[in-house]
């Protein structure tokens, strides 16, 4: 599952086309259908393991900090140049997102389930006392990356990535 979930997080939900998630995979068309009921199953499968990957690095990073900082390590390791590179290794909303929004409602409500679960994994090391607080600096935190890695990506200077990179890394580091 984790080389399906790094091709649909590297060529788009239209990208990776169902065969070629079964070649890459070694699946064959039957095989497929064994294991999923259609593409939608294939794309949450692959949207389960993007959320649990980078969940896996970010928590990673923010244990291995002082806790009233672990917030601070998330933002260094989601704001870095080798996760922007790393389109595949990623966060999939800075480049699945405009997909994701465009799929029907229940699909939208599948994809909230994945969404709620990630935001649940990264709330213990946001900045705040309250639940209600560190809620507030979750969507503020990940809405600010998630739209920096957009952009770097879309730059073709690696100079002109890490300005915006850093940015938005100095902008949040001292908003909190």
């Amino acid at each position: 599952m984790k080389d399906a979930s790094r091709r649909v997080r590297a060529e788009g939900l239209t990208g990776a086309a169902v065969a070629a998630v079964m070649q890459s995979t070694g699946l064959t068309h039957g095989g497929f259908y064994k294991h999923f009921e259609s593409k939608d199953e294939l794309l949450l499968e692959s949207l389960h393991e993007a959320f649990r990957e980078i969940g896996d690095t970010l928590v990673g990073a923010a244990e291995q900090s002082r806790p009233e900082a672990a917030w601070k390590a998330i933002v260094k390791t989601y704001l870095s140049a080798e996760y922007c590179d790393h389109v595949e290794r990623g966060c999939p909303l800075p480049t699945l997102a405009p997909e994701l929004a465009r799929a029907d409602k229940e699909m939208r409500g599948r994809i909230f389930i994945e969404l709620v679960n990630y935001k649940d994994r990264m709330i213990p090391f946001m900045p705040g006392r309250r639940i209600a607080d560190r809620e507030r600096a979750f969507f503020v935190i990940f809405s600010t990356m998630i739209g920096a890695i957009e952009i770097a990506r879309m730059l073709p200077e690696s100079a002109m990535q890490e300005k915006v990179l850093a940015n938005a890394r100095e902008f949040l580091l001292h908003s909190f």
